[in-house]
Formats: C-alpha cells, sequence, structure tokens
C-alpha cells in the first residue's frame, strides 16, 4: 500500500473554527491551564466512580471482620482491600470507555500548534485512557479484558492480535491487523510533536506482522503484511514499512536479507565461541 507522508507542513495551524478558538488562541496558556483543571475534574468523577463499587465491598467485609478474634480481622481486611482493588480496576475499564464515548474525544488527524480546539479531543481522549494505563492496565494486558478495552477506547484490533504492552496513546487513530504480535514493553503512539506544533496521524499495523521487544513506533507510520520491527528500534515519523521487510536500529531502517543472515551468523557465533 503506498500512502503519502502525512505532514508536509506543519508551522501552520488550520483556519479557527469559531469566535472561541480564536480567544483559545490568543490566551493558549490560560486555556491550557483551564483545559488540565477541566481534565483533573473529570477524572476525579471517573475515578470515583469506579471506586464506589469497592467502597461499598469493603465497608461490609470490613464490618464483618471487626468482631473475629486473634489475627482474622487483619487477614480478612487485607483480602478485602486486595480484592477491592481489583473490583476497583474493573469498574474503571468500564466508566473510562463510557466517558470517552459521551465527551468530545473523536480524534482526527491535525497539524498545528497544541492550544486550539482542534487539539482538545485529543488531549481528553489520552487523559482518559492513562487513567486506565498507568493504574490497571498492566494487570489485564494479555488478556479478554485488556484486548476489550482497547477495543472500547477505539483501537481496531484484528483476530488473533497479540498485544503485550499496555505502553500505548491515541488508541483511536491505532490499526492492528491479524494475527500481529505487539511484543512487551512496546511503545507506540499516534501523535509527535516539536518546535511548538503537535502531529496527529494514523499507525497502521498490517496482518501478521511482528513489532519486537521494546520498540518505538510514532505518529504517521505504516508498517506492512509480515514486517518485522527489531527489538529496540525506533520507528519515525513518516516511515513506510513494506510487506515483508524488516526494520531495524534508532533510527530504523530497511535491513536486508542478506544484512539480516549475517547478522544472525555473527550472534550464532558469538554463543559458540561463549558456550
Amino acid at each position: 500500500m503506498s500512502m503519502q507522508p502525512f505532514a508536509k507542513d506543519q508551522t501552520k495551524n488550520p483556519p479557527p473554527k469559531n469566535w472561541l478558538d480564536r480567544l483559545l488562541r490568543r490566551f493558549g496558556r490560560i486555556a491550557y491551564g483551564l483545559a488540565v483543571l477541566l481534565m483533573y475534574t473529570l477524572a476525579s468523577t471517573a475515578l470515583g466512580l469506579a471506586l464506589a463499587p469497592a467502597l461499598w465491598i469493603w465497608s461490609r467485609l470490613h464490618a464483618w471482620a471487626v468482631p473475629l478474634a486473634g489475627p482474622l480481622p487483619w487477614i480478612v481486611s487485607g483480602f478485602a482491600l486486595a480484592l477491592c482493588f481489583f473490583i476497583f480496576g474493573l469498574m474503571l475499564l468500564l466508566v473510562v470507555p463510557l466517558y470517552n464515548w459521551v465527551l468530545p474525544t473523536r480524534v482526527k488527524p491535525f497539524k498545528g500548534g497544541y492550544y486550539t480546539l482542534h487539539a482538545l479531543p485529543w488531549f481528553l481522549h489520552n487523559g482518559l485512557f492513562y487513567l486506565v494505563r498507568f493504574t490497571f492496565l498492566p494487570f489485564v494486558t494479555l488478556t479478554p479484558f485488556g484486548v476489550w478495552f482497547l477495543k472500547a477506547m477505539g483501537m481496531k484490533i484484528g483476530r488473533h492480535a497479540f498485544i503485550n504492552t499496555e505502553y500505548i496513546s491515541d488508541p483511536q487513530l491505532i490499526s492492528v491487523g491479524d494475527d500481529a504480535a505487539l511484543g512487551g514493553s512496546v511503545r507506540i503512539f499516534a501523535h509527535y510533536g516539536g518546535g511548538g506544533n503537535l502531529v496527529i496521524a494514523p499507525v497502521t499495523v498490517g496482518h501478521r506482522a511482528t513489532l519486537g521487544l521494546a520498540c518505538c513506533v510514532m505518529g504517521d507510520v505504516v508498517i506492512g503484511d509480515d514486517a518485522t520491527i527489531l527489538p529496540e528500534s525506533v520507528v519515525l515519523p513518516g516511515s513506510r514499512v513494506g510487506a515483508g521487510e524488516t526494520w531495524g536500529g534508532v533510527p530504523a531502517r530497511r535491513i536486508e536479507r542478506e544484512e539480516m543472515d549475517r547478522i544472525k551468523a555473527e550472534i550464532r557465533g558469538m554463543a559458540e565461541t561463549l558456550g
């Protein structure tokens, strides 16, 4: 599939949407501060809703444990707290996608400044997603709960895709094909920035593609079917990895089959020498 790089010119914003957008651009720092406070408020309500069932169960179990003799109150209370943590996490998996569906979080490709209404959906979407990413998502990665949550947040995931990472941003703009494999600690996000500009652009991972351990894939990247990204590599914005190709390095580049065979032979030779 041939695609032109998404962002050729990052120096100018699109025209203002309306008078509110013009006002936000004029008082960008103040508007950004208000947006952060709004995000904290929304996050507090989402966390509170997810905590409510856990607190209710805790109060019942704790009241039942207090009259018990010996160390039993402490044992039961400890079990109750641990149970309530997982209840809170599972509830958060439901509450956050609901907020994401109700609020204006429909992220679209964008290039321009951070302080515009165009960037607000991206800001809200990631703010909500991070409530789970930095609290409970590591506990459900590689489980049906984790896959369901990513799909509920808008990430397109093909059949039998293997996702062994929680280091994801902008799930609405990420597509992962059938039988693709994202290794442990892979970082994949559909944005990048620099020079005061923000670029939001989709990421596509093709069918049966493999992303090696801890590699990094930035916005505006297409990885073709059956392609391989080697561990610890950094795929820069605008990269187009062809079907069946192997890329590696920092920044990642195409590695021809002959070079890859030579690298494998050197690794085998070192292993035999050390053995």
